[in-house]
């Protein structure tokens, strides 16, 4: 019976709907530090970037969301295990509802690096990358505090014990990432 569960997980997991600007990589896979250092050159260059929603703002004909900078993983998703980075500010042309595009919720983008946008950090101005965006994908939220077994579960808030009835190595362990 087991043999059949992989392919299945497989087959499904190939079937993720991510938009097409955001599942593939730019060509150039720019960096937050290097955007950062050198912004001018990289201006009006293709990037994908995410991070934890900071703030939303919205005028009266776009919106800016200020997000915490981190790595992207092999999917796409925010690597919230790797350090962040610093901040950046996604302009996009449509109305993005702050009651949906909330603090900590995890925000990848595809767009060109427009140039640079001063926030205001506490009492500091800080100069930011400004990314206007093309495609904006909002992950799902994920419980982090979720039991996993011996080996790990198949990905984000599997909410089952690996191996469940048995496990392996006599414990469960709490996976946080």
């Amino acid at each position: 019976m087991k043999i059949y569960v992989y392919p299945l997980f497989l087959l499904l997991s190939s079937c993720m709907n991510l938009p097409p600007a955001i599942e593939d990589a730019p060509v150039v896979d720019i960096t937050y530090n290097q955007a950062k250092q050198n912004i001018d050159g990289y201006k009006n260059a293709r990037v994908r970037w995410g991070g934890e929603i900071i703030d939303v703002e919205n005028e009266q004909t776009f919106s800016l969301v200020q997000v915490l900078y981190y790595p992207l993983n092999y999917y796409g998703r925010p690597d919230l295990s790797s350090p962040n980075e610093g901040r950046f500010v996604i302009k996009s042309p449509e109305f993005l509802d702050p009651a949906i595009y909330t603090k900590k919720k995890e925000i990848t983008i595809a767009g060109v690096l427009a140039g640079e946008i001063d926030r205001t950090v506490g009492k500091k101005t800080v100069h930011v990358p400004l990314i206007s965006s093309s495609v904006i994908h909002l992950w799902p939220e994920v419980d982090r505090n979720t039991y996993y077994g011996y080996g790990g579960g198949f990905g984000y808030g599997y909410p089952y014990y690996y191996g469940y009835p048995y496990y392996w190595g006599g414990y469960y362990r709490l996976n946080r990432w």
